[in-house]
């Protein structure tokens, strides 16, 4: 809104004219060559980490949508859209009610349309807790990153965890540490937000991701869990 104000809008007529066109194939992917272009997929975060078009950013609908659309995506580039099928519309004016005008259309039947073309497919790897525990175990490589605020960090979180919170990916350098041999598994309190971060670290070509599903709230009490605090954060 800060920035809406500051710069101006266009229409919301406008805005949708260009946000809810069709968008066939060919179309869709001529638009995605061009690296500026942001492919935003508002599906369930479970839904997309089944498949989605490679490079999207995943945003579901059905969470803070809008806060983290806002937070995250630039206003400056064009936006696609692939969405749940009826869902095209809601995704647009949610997108255009915080400043977002440079939506370019959406893909014509979704992800389905993408799949039965036979178009390369990526996927997110969901790790459930139980087999989490095993890992962490026994797997040398792991790299745990919690993606949650600092405060809900600080207010307990796996010993030895990261914290990269989500609003802090979009810059490319929080991963500068990252290495192509580390097995990185990322949570956050239960499972929305890490969706998201996997599809930022995918967007910048780091594929050695998985989520874990449930998030802290499903892992903390189970055996063998370490938890800590950390009351610098918390003072």
């Amino acid at each position: 809104n800060a920035r809406i104000n500051k710069e101006g809008y266009e229409s919301l007529d406008e805005v949708m004219e260009s946000a809810l066109e069709p968008l066939g194939l060919p179309a869709f992917k001529e638009l995605i060559k061009d690296d500026d272009t942001i492919i935003l997929d508002t599906r369930n975060a479970g839904v997309f980490s089944e498949g989605f078009v490679p490079g999207s950013i995943n945003i579901g609908l059905d969470g803070r949508f809008a806060e983290w659309a806002g937070s995250l995506l630039p206003f400056d580039k064009p936006i696609v859209l692939v969405t749940e099928p009826g869902r095209e519309k809601e995704s647009a004016i949610r997108l255009a009610r915080v400043g977002f005008d440079k939506m370019k259309g959406f893909l014509n039947g979704g992800f389905e349309a993408w799949m039965k073309a036979g178009e390369y497919v990526d996927l997110i790897i969901n790790v459930d807790p139980e087999e989490f525990s095993m890992d962490l175990r026994f797997d040398p490589k792991m790299l745990v990153v919690d993606v949650r605020r600092e405060t809900e960090y600080g207010n307990g979180h796996l010993a030895d965890a990261r914290n990269i919170p989500l609003e802090t990916l979009t810059d490319p350098g929080t991963m500068a540490d990252f290495n192509d041999n580390d097995n990185i598994y990322l949570h956050c309190a239960s499972g929305y937000r890490s969706i998201i971060a996997c599809s930022l670290c995918k967007r910048q070509r780091i594929f050695n991701v998985r989520n874990v599903a449930g998030g802290f709230e499903a892992i903390k009490g189970l055996e063998g869990m370490e938890v800590v605090k950390e009351n610098s954060v918390l003072n």
